[in-house]
């Protein structure tokens, strides 16, 4: 009997991540159009000479505060289901961005966004992104999801969100398993200990 060729799985989600993390076409999506669109970048030669966003709001940005006040608009808490906080979405892009195993260009990703999305907050709403209510925060993040290149950032932090939802906690996210419990998700076996994580382990 003749063997079939072994057909390699596709990995439609580590492909899409790929895309999305890769700062070049981030700066290069600005380019085509308004910048104002999206982020209050100072101008497309500017932007396809890489140079970064305000220097002024890149020295004051709290990045970790614009992140979370990002990840709870996005799955805010709902009685019958864990929202970004409870699940401590923001511990675990911590982990992910402090991750030194991991491409500087991804984690440099999620940082400079937060960057731009409050030069644009400042621009647009007069004001930081964590003091707007939840109305200007909506408006604003649709400004950003209308452009290709603000669609990415957004896309990047909605699949860190999933996964802090779904990680074992060992890893930040997941807080109490409450992302299972809400699945009804059964956890693989065995668990990674603490010391034993993915990272530690490339490292030893």
């Amino acid at each position: 009997m003749t063997r079939k060729p072994r057909i390699q799985p596709s990995r439609p989600f580590e492909a899409q991540r790929t895309a999305l993390m890769t700062r070049r076409r981030f700066l290069l999506g600005l380019v085509g159009g308004s910048v104002a669109a999206l982020f209050p970048l100072r101008g497309a030669p500017e932007i396809a000479a890489g140079i970064a966003p305000d220097a002024g709001t890149a020295a004051t940005v709290d990045t970790w505060a614009v992140l979370d006040a990002t990840l709870n608009h996005l799955l805010p808490s709902e009685p019958d289901s864990p929202g970004a906080s409870d699940i401590h979405a923001l511990d675990y892009l911590r982990f992910v961005i402090n991750d030194t195993t991991q491409d500087e260009t991804e984690r440099d990703f999620l940082r400079q966004g937060t960057v731009w999305l409050e030069d644009l907050s400042r621009e647009r709403e007069g004001k930081a992104f964590i003091d707007l209510d939840h109305d200007a925060r909506e408006r604003l993040l649709r400004q950003v999801a209308a452009s290709g290149a603000g669609e990415n950032w957004l896309s990047t932090v909605l699949l860190h969100l999933m996964e802090a939802l779904l990680t074992d906690p060992v890893y930040g996210g997941n807080f109490e398993q409450r992302g299972w419990q809400w699945l009804w998700h059964t956890p693989g076996f065995p668990r990674p200990p603490a010391g034993k994580t993915y990272p530690e382990l490339l490292k030893s």
